[in-house]
């Protein structure tokens, strides 16, 4: 069967669902998240819908600051290059076309304005103001 690109509220939430679900059982960052979202995967979830949906359909759903929940999580550049991973997968295994292709490039740059942050509030004397 044919993939097609990511149109949908319903192609986000099949998207981010195979997504967690993966990271859910995953040896690396599984227990990470699974620690900091304990009883509260649904709200994670309905938050990760609203958040895709703004950035790759422009229906602006998505309220918050995607950065503070993970400024005290112990994850360095390893755990960002798995989230990679996993992510480009699931968007590769499900999806085609230039909205999948941008899913991934907004991954990457996400991936990697995180991990410069985290890297000038671990590095700072200062205590962050998030």
């Amino acid at each position: 069967m044919a993939q097609t690109d990511i149109q949908t509220l319903d192609d986000i939430k099949l998207l981010v669902d195979t997504f967690y679900g993966r990271v859910q059982v995953d040896e690396l960052i599984g227990p990470i998240f699974n620690a900091k979202l304990e009883g509260r995967w649904p709200v994670h979830l309905e938050k990760m819908y609203t958040f895709w949906q703004t950035i790759l359909l422009d229906e602006y759903t998505y309220q918050g600051r995607p950065f503070p929940p993970h400024a005290q999580l112990p994850i360095d550049a390893t755990h960002f290059e798995r989230w990679l991973q996993l992510f480009d997968k699931t968007v590769n295994d499900l999806f085609e076309g230039p909205v999948a292709d941008e899913a991934k490039s907004r991954g990457r740059k996400m991936a990697t304005l995180f991990q410069v942050k985290l890297d000038h509030i671990r590095q700072s004397p200062f205590k962050p103001l998030l």
